[in-house]
């Protein structure tokens, strides 16, 4: 099963945070300038912490992985998230093929 997951992040390093940056939009689109929304089956999820994890310092960075539940079939967000403003631009997911 696929869900949305918003990664969320406050890196301290310039570099870190490029390369942490980087890592999160092979996964996802960015909504804010540290925040993305993600599609991500179990799998992938596992994957992306991973991959964060090695290149976060764990005692001056945080990475936060919020679940807004499953996919809706309309590829809308999640009746959960409100915006303000200009909707962010999500990816047309519903012919992806796997």
């Amino acid at each position: 099963m696929r869900r949305h997951i918003l990664v969320c992040y406050d890196i301290a390093d310039p570099k870190r945070l490029t390369r942490v940056a980087k890592t999160v939009e092979d996964f996802g689109t960015r909504v804010q300038f540290s925040v993305f929304l993600c599609e991500l089956a179990d799998i992938d999820l596992v994957k992306l912490r991973e991959r964060l994890r090695i290149k976060i310092h764990h005692d001056e960075d945080r990475v936060l992985f919020i679940d807004l539940g499953p996919l809706h079939r309309s590829g809308q967000l999640p009746e959960s998230v409100e915006t303000l403003g200009r909707k962010p631009e999500l990816p047309d997911t519903r012919n992806l093929i796997l």
